[in-house]
């Protein structure tokens, strides 16, 4: 299971999506109002440049954003790799070589906060909206979340603490390198998280990965996607990280194995699930929102976006796939919005683990093209409204109100 956490393209081939259709709750708490005013939004964050090279096209029109994870300023979605959010400390796993201390007991967080302070500054102006995510992976906070080729840092957090105390047995240096470490760790996190915000309050600011829900056992024969109750104990043990963050980043990336299966969809399914049910944790007035990644292809390969048939394969399954569906599920979100929340908030599942979804009907609405651009026509039927009225409910936006009821017909 330890690998499969990783498992991605080399360049970020995903899509960003903010879910608020997958949580469940007869009263579910309210959140923020949207970042870019619809219940429902997809931002494309990889890069293109090869395939615009190529003259390949590809329609993105579509997305409320298209970004790029390379180093370029002023963009609606900044992500933030481990070289541009300080001198975290970490071990090269390939060469062992420890850089900035190489475990967070040994970092010097005041230069990092420091180097971060000039990376944020840069990539983010300090007047406009968007997303900042922090992409760190080399080690967990939880230190018993770092096993696999992870487990050097609880090695060198044992040695470590030896060499503070060499009185201690095995046991107690365990238990007492796993509370530094833990100490430390959530330091270096919490610290940078909270420099984000103060420098840069108008973005979003959370953690690639955070949360997870480690559902990888897609081989099992009664895989049910369910995070573990362990799993969720780590998750309500990280309370401190969900208290300040101001947006949550989990990943559903799906391996070649499972596509098309229903594992796949119990998987993402309880990703959002448990990402949406860490954001209610905090006790404060709004839930933070989820914004989780997904990739478009799935494929293992480096050649994607590296070739013409890869661009070609990627543009035509924009065209015929991903778009139509885009077009589909952002009408049916906000055609629910306001026929079932007047405006005021998203629809979401009154059973989070139902095969309900929201799709606007072939019977009362039509998809076209006109002029390059995907138009949807047509109104709710009584039909479609009694569907979401039976099948949904409103999350409403901070300070508004919304009932969970439909028009007259």
């Amino acid at each position: 299971m330890g690998d499969q956490r990783k498992q991605r393209l080399p360049f970020y081939t995903f899509l960003f999506i903010t879910f608020g259709h997958l949580i469940t709750s007869l009263s579910p708490p309210p959140t923020v109002v949207p970042l870019f005013h619809r219940p429902f939004v997809l931002l494309w964050n990889a890069p293109i440049s090869k395939c615009q090279q190529l003259k390949v096209p590809l329609d993105l029109s579509l997305f409320q954003a298209v970004t790029t994870p390379a180093r370029e300023r002023n963009q609606s979605l900044t992500l933030f790799y481990k070289n541009r959010i300080g001198l975290y400390p970490y071990v090269d796993l390939h060469s062992l070589k420890e850089y900035n201390g190489g475990i967070p007991q040994r970092g010097n967080l005041s230069a990092s906060l420091d180097k971060a302070k000039e990376e944020f500054t840069q990539y983010i102006l300090d007047s406009t909206t968007g997303l900042a995510v922090m992409d760190w992976e080399e080690w967990l906070p939880m230190f018993d979340r770092n096993f696999d080729d992870k487990k050097i840092y609880k090695d060198l957090s044992v040695n470590y603490t030896l060499q503070q105390n060499s009185s201690l047995d095995p046991q107690q240096a365990f238990s007492e390198a796993r509370l530094q470490f833990q100490h430390e760790a959530r330091r270096f996190m919490e610290e940078t998280l909270k420099m984000g915000i103060d420098l840069r309050p108008l973005h979003l600011w959370g953690y690639y990965l955070f949360p997870d829900c480690y559902n990888y056992d897609f081989e099992e024969s009664n895989y049910t996607g369910t995070c573990s109750d362990h799993t969720k104990q780590l998750n309500n043990e990280l309370l401190w990280l969900w208290e300040v963050s101001t947006a949550l980043y989990p990943s559903a990336y799906l391996p070649v194995s499972v596509s098309g299966s229903r594992s796949a969809a119990l998987f993402v399914r309880h990703q959002v699930q448990e990402a949406t049910r860490v954001a209610a944790l905090p006790k404060r007035r709004h839930t933070a929102p989820v914004y989780v990644y997904l990739r478009p292809l799935l494929r293992d390969q480096k050649e994607l976006y590296m070739n013409e048939t890869s661009c070609e394969a990627l543009s035509a399954y924009l065209s015929d796939t991903l778009n139509p569906y885009i077009a589909n599920v952002t009408s049916a979100a906000q055609l629910c919005s306001r026929s079932l929340c007047q405006g005021n908030g998203r629809c979401v599942r009154k059973n989070y683990n139902s095969d309900d979804y929201l799709h606007i009907s072939s019977e009362s609405h039509q998809i076209s093209r006109k002029d390059g651009k995907y138009v949807v026509t047509g109104t709710p039927s009584p039909s479609d409204l009694t569907y979401w009225k039976n099948k949904f409910t409103c999350q409403c936006y901070e300070d508004r109100k919304c009932t969970a009821t439909i028009p007259d017909f």
